[in-house]
């Protein structure tokens, strides 16, 4: 009977997908006008990945760890008028992992087994002279330099708005936008302030004919439990200043160095759910260089991070998932712990076309503050191959 449900399940989600393309084919049939209005983009990952040298909060080490991953998205976008638009995307990827869209080679749950397909993105939006909103399931409306807050393959539900005020490149302000944004994290079926959410309000300048940008940010989290997938003891509110700063130093080759700190204002000395070596680790910073760029055929990128986290400077279940393997599957739930550490990236990128790219990623992360009995750690290096469309 089980296996028969996840059948069921994993039929309904192909179905989904060849839905998605058969109205891909029904397309190219219409006339001109209506195939300017409907678009479709994708993009497909193969990743090769090794984790070595990983110890755990008990002092032992982790078995070394290979895998061969990949993904898959498919996206459509409908333009109803000059101001209105609708999108959508499906990704391959376990549903029930919102930090998840890649899957392992031979880690299916049967002999080469059906894999899941899941609904990413679903949004209305309106765009005006200066504004554009969204509401559905969309991209976060943040300026950012990496993952380490907020991961890409996190899709927020909610409502979002970005206003640009125009400037002029004479003037001391270059450009100057807001982004504001009430997310539902999860909905308790009660009045609204009961709801665990996020609320968010960035601004984004641009200054020194675009040398300088800032873009500081406050998050307000509430009602966030403390760990993912209704698997909680408690829950927390999260107040964090964020404030950012970068350096456009070259054009050609771009380089840039971006530097950033997280601040949480909420006082968790008095919470005996917290551990108390853990109560005071609120604060974070990032540093980043880049050279280069990805977008012509033999481009070059180097891109170098570190990244300093204590454990509540963010929410590690939204951010990225990438820097190691610690995650919370020993209590059944989906989802990285990826804050209170520190560690490096080094990122070398290579274009072999315009949408045709090679990155190679190096980890190298430890805990900062030991959560059992030893600090963790862990390496990791990923070669992955991109191809858009």
């Amino acid at each position: 009977m089980e296996r028969t449900r996840k059948l069921v399940a994993q039929t309904r989600y192909w179905g989904l997908l060849l839905l998605w393309l058969l109205l891909s084919v029904a397309t190219s049939a219409q006339n001109d006008s209506i195939q300017q209005q409907l678009s479709f983009t994708g993009d497909f990952r193969f990743r090769i990945e090794h984790d070595w040298n990983s110890r755990n909060a008990e002092g032992s080490l982790r078995t070394d760890r290979s895998r061969l991953r990949y993904r898959f998205r498919l996206g459509m976008n409908f333009v109803l008028d000059e101001h209105s638009a609708f999108g959508g995307r499906l990704r391959t990827g376990n549903i029930n992992d919102q930090q998840g869209p890649h899957l392992t080679l031979g880690g299916g749950n049967g002999e080469f087994g059906l894999d899941q397909i899941g609904l990413e993105k679903i949004y209305y939006q309106y765009q005006g002279k200066n504004l554009v909103g969204w509401i559905g399931k969309n991209s976060i409306n943040l300026r950012k330099e990496h993952e380490l807050f907020w991961n890409d393959n996190v899709f927020p539900e909610g409502m979002a708005l970005r206003y640009q005020v125009p400037y002029g490149e004479e003037k001391a302000i270059n450009s100057l936008e807001f982004n504001l944004a009430h997310f539902i994290i999860r909905s308790n079926n009660q009045t609204f302030d009961k709801d665990a959410y996020l609320q968010m309000l960035q601004l984004h300048s641009k200054h020194m004919r675009g040398k300088l940008e800032l873009f500081p940010a406050l998050f307000r989290f509430r009602n966030i439990d403390n760990l993912p997938d209704r698997q909680g003891r408690f829950q927390l509110d999260y107040s964090i200043l964020h404030l950012a700063g970068k350096v456009n130093l070259l054009a050609k080759p771009q380089l840039s160095i971006a530097a950033e700190y997280y601040a949480n204002f909420e006082d968790y000395r008095q919470n005996d759910s917290i551990p108390q070596q853990l109560q005071s680790e609120t604060n974070g910073w990032v540093i980043t260089a880049k050279l280069g760029q990805l977008k012509r055929q033999g481009d070059w990128q180097l891109n170098l991070y570190y990244a300093h986290l204590a454990k509540y400077s963010i929410v590690d279940y939204f951010a990225q998932n990438d820097w190691a393997r610690w995650d919370y599957s020993n209590v059944g739930a989906f989802g990285s712990r990826l804050s209170n550490f520190k560690g490096v990236e080094i990122r070398i990128g290579y274009a072999l076309k315009e949408k045709f790219n090679l990155v190679l990623r190096t980890y190298f992360v430890e805990q900062l503050v030991p959560e059992g009995t030893f600090l963790e750690n862990g390496s990791r290096i990923r070669l992955d191959m991109n191809i858009g469309f």
